[in-house]
């Protein structure tokens, strides 16, 4: 596996090391050993499927909230979308701030997504499906949602949504009290400890 930063801290795309032959090719999608020596998160209790039937379906932007804050691995392996995450850790130096990425079943890369994040994406192809790793299981009643179009984030969607849930349409925009920010704040030792890497061992 190859890990790239992203611009926000602690966040990073995860490319595929294939080994490849005429048949085809051989790659690793996740180690657990690897993602633990890079003091990444490696002890994941999911993995869940989700596919948009239509292009222009969004989805997010969501989070939990302690104790069953996520981290998040994430890959599309039909279509394409654009994946997005927000920082909204109060002590981070990218916090409120926004990146997106194209993932497609072609180009493979992941998105790995640390907690304190809120996470969504918009499809670019019909019958768009996904699969995520998560760190944690689903708890309704510690989730939380950002607006996806708060004028205090400013996400560049790449397109206008054409379809979403209820609940994704009316999650309000950026209440540091509603969203309990000072929640999402890591322990200091965390954040001193918060890797920065540029490749691991394939």
């Amino acid at each position: 596996m190859e890990l790239r930063e992203t611009p926000l801290s602690g966040a990073f795309l995860i490319d595929l090391n294939r080994k490849g032959d005429s048949r085809g090719f051989f790659a690793r999608l996740f180690c657990e050993k690897a993602f633990a020596d890079l003091g990444l998160e490696s002890d994941f209790v999911q993995i869940n499927d989700s596919l948009s039937a239509s292009m222009g379906t969004l989805r997010g932007l969501h989070y939990q909230l302690p104790p069953h804050q996520e981290v998040k691995v994430v890959r599309c392996i039909r279509g394409a979308l654009w994946d997005c995450i927000v920082d909204l850790r109060p002590q981070s130096p990218t916090f409120k701030q926004w990146f997106g990425v194209t993932l497609s079943a072609d180009n493979r890369t992941m998105l790995y997504v640390p907690r304190g994040f809120a996470h969504g994406f918009v499809t670019l192809s019909d019958d768009a499906e996904v699969i995520y790793l998560v760190s944690a299981p689903y708890a309704p009643e510690h989730e939380r949602g950002l607006r996806w179009n708060d004028p205090a984030i400013g996400i560049d969607w790449p397109r206008h949504p054409v379809e979403m849930s209820e609940k994704d349409a009316n999650w309000p925009s950026l209440d540091p009290a509603w969203h309990r920010i000072e929640e999402l704040r890591m322990p200091a030792d965390a954040a001193a400890a918060e890797p920065r890497i540029v490749e691991a061992a394939s």
